[in-house]
Parts: C-alpha cells; structure tokens; sequence
C-alpha cells in the first residue's frame, strides 16, 4: 500500500508534461506554415517583379478597341427614278462595279440637245471666219477704189488747171478781137466742165474713202470674233463643248458604281424610288482596308509612338487567331472633347475621370483578307512599347 501511494504523485508530475508536448507540435507546424506561405508570397513577389520588368513594362494593353473604316456613302448626282439595284445589303462589290442605275432618258436627250448646239455653234464660227476673209477682201477692193478716186482727181485737176489757162488765155484775147466768141465760149463750157468733173473726183474720192472706212470698221468687227484662235478655240464652241460634257457627263452619272471595293451597308433605295442629286444611295464598307481605334487610358500613353508593334484578339474569332498591327498615329484630343456635349470641368464640384485617347491601328491587310472583321466589332489590343 505505501508503495501505491507513493506512485501516484509521480504520475500527477508526468500528466503536465504529458500535455505541453502536442502545443509545442502545433506550434512548430504553425511556424512552418507561416515560414512557407512566406516563402511563397516572397516567390509570388520576385515572379512578379520579373514578370513587371521583362514584360508588364513593355506593353500596354486596352479591351477598349473598336474596328473603323472609311465607309463610303454613295450618293446620287443626277437625280430620276431607279431603274435597277443590282446589289443588296451585305453584297461584296468591288470598285467601279454598277450597284444602281437611274432612267436616263431625259440625260439622252439632253446630250443630242448638246450635240447638236455644238454643231451649230462650230457653223456659226465657220461663217465668222468666212465672213472675216470676204470682208478682207472686199476692204482691199474699198482701198483700191480710194486710190483709183485719187487717180481720177488728180487727172480732174490737170483737166481743170488746163481749162481754167485757156479760158483765161482766150478771155484776155477777146476784148482785142484776136478770139471769136464761139471759141470763147467754148473755152468757157471747156472750164466749167472741167471745173464740175473737179468737184464729181473731189465728191468720189470722199465716197470711196468713206466707203474704206466702212468696210474697214466691219472687218474690224467681224475680225474680233475670230481673233487670236480657231474654229476650235472660239468661246462660242467652247462653250456648246462644254455642255456637252456636262450633258455626256450627267448621262453617265446615271450608273451608279462602287467607289471602292468592299461590303454594301445601309441601302436606302428600291426600284421606282426618284431620288434627287445629292440623296444618299447606300454605304460601301471596305473592310480590307479596316483599322482600329483603340481608347487608352492617358496615363498609358507616356511611351506609345507610331510605328510600334500591336498584337489584337478579336472577340469574333477568338484567342486563336491573332492580328498584328502598327500604332499609326495618336488622335488630336480625347473622347471626351470630341463628344456632342463635351464635358464641363470648370465647376464646383468636380471629380477627376481618367480620359481616353484614341490610338489609330493599321492592320495586316493579309491577315485581313484570311479573317474579314467588320465595322464596330470589339478587340483586345496590346501594344509593344519597348521600341
């Protein structure tokens, strides 16, 4: 019995250290935990910052991003009724290919029209031509008649100087006898005649000169009608050409073609629709020539410059098919400034929004060609800075 007694202390003594050993345990397994999840975060931490400098600094990266085109809106420049439509909504057309047609009827007609006042005007400067050369020849017959009027006054004066000597002559022998009065008078009708073919010369010469300047003044007129130019080059068949061509040329803007190649979109007419010069026809879409407008945030800018590498995922194909750009170029403002209603920063109670820039992408017309995408469709675009 004393010896149970004794033992029982000894085994109250063992229970406590009995107990302290699993909290050592716990504790030494808490510490490593703790010791491993810090090496983890420690590791998480280095990959990062790896990851930061080799590649994350290198690259911006935006899910704002849209594909644009230059879509061409077509428009009427005659106007009449549609006559055919040959192309609908999403037809792929390519450029100069007929996609509507206007009657062109009245445009015939108006060319003949046309043609025909070229015709006549080219006759009309044909005979100011001819008009010009008769009435040069008839100014040179004028001048001729003006020198053969001075020619016959200069022979009436000789006649009447000469008539004029003998009457004298006769008129002074008279009084002493020496001349009849038949041959007196005879000088006298001599002189008188010679004095009236004098004036007659004198009158005709002032005739034919008068009749010179006549013709010379409508030569003159009709020489400035044809002067410095051609049939050719008259003003007059120049402007009969000229609406010809706008005649031929409204004529053949009755066919309506493709201005480039590309997608029909937005056709806004049927056949038996008049449409007036000027009303939209339809949209072409080229979406070979697409490019994209991706909006960063402008604190992502600082290193974006044209020419650098752009990597795109479309949502329409998916992370499997990539596209490769080049950043062409940067817009001139934000979204934001550029919007109907552009926003008001200058009042009271403000608050700061990050703004976005527009970065204008080209894309691989290759790569365009194997994957069309179309206006509006979303894109992830990544951009390589570290050029």
């Amino acid at each position: 019995m004393p010896d149970d007694i004794g033992s029982k202390p000894q085994a109250m003594a063992a229970a406590p250290a009995l107990s302290t050993a699993p909290a050592a345990a716990n504790g030494a397994r808490r510490k490593r935990l703790f010791l491993i999840l810090g090496g983890v975060i420690v590791a998480v931490a280095v990959i990062w910052g790896l990851y930061w400098v080799l590649v994350g600094s290198r690259h911006v990266a935006t899910d704002n991003a849209y594909v644009n085109a230059d879509t061409a809106q077509v428009t009427a420049l005659v106007s009449g009724p549609i006559v055919q439509t040959p192309v609908g909504e999403t037809a792929v057309v390519k450029k100069g290919q007929v996609i509507a047609v206007i009657e062109a009827a009245d445009y015939q007609l108006a060319v003949d029209r046309a043609r025909a006042e070229l015709g006549q005007a080219e006759r009309r400067v044909g005979q100011y031509f001819a008009n010009d050369e008769a009435l040069g020849a008839q100014t040179a017959a004028r001048t001729a008649d003006v020198a053969r009027a001075e020619a016959m006054l200069a022979s009436a004066r000789s006649d009447f100087s000469r008539a004029e000597v003998e009457y004298g002559r006769r008129r002074n022998l008279s009084a002493s006898g020496a001349v009849s009065g038949d041959e007196l008078t005879q000088a006298e009708n001599r002189f008188q005649a010679a004095k009236a073919a004098l004036a007659a010369a004198q009158a005709g010469l002032a005739q034919a000169r008068a009749t010179a300047a006549q013709s010379a003044g409508q030569q003159k007129a009709a020489n400035v009608l044809v002067a410095g130019t051609n049939v050719e080059g008259n003003p007059e068949v120049a402007i009969a050409r000229a609406k010809l061509a706008q005649a031929e040329l409204d004529l053949a803007r009755t066919t309506i073609r493709s201005p480039v190649d590309g997608v029909v979109a937005r056709k806004s007419v049927v056949v038996g629709q008049k449409v007036a010069n000027g009303a939209p026809v339809m949209s072409i879409v080229p979406i070979q020539t697409a490019y994209v407008d991706a909006n960063f945030k402008e604190v992502q800018l600082r290193k974006v410059r044209p020419g650098q590498s752009v990597e795109l995922i479309s949502d329409l194909y998916g992370k499997g098919v990539k596209f490769h750009g080049k950043v062409s170029g940067l817009a001139g403002g934000t979204g934001s400034a550029f919007a109907l209603i552009p926003a008001q920063n200058a009042t009271g109670n403000w608050i700061k929004v990050v703004q976005r820039v527009p970065v204008r992408i080209t894309l691989d017309p290759k790569e365009l060609a194997e994957h069309p995408l179309r206006v509006g469709l979303s894109m992830d675009a990544v951009i390589d800075v570290s050029k």
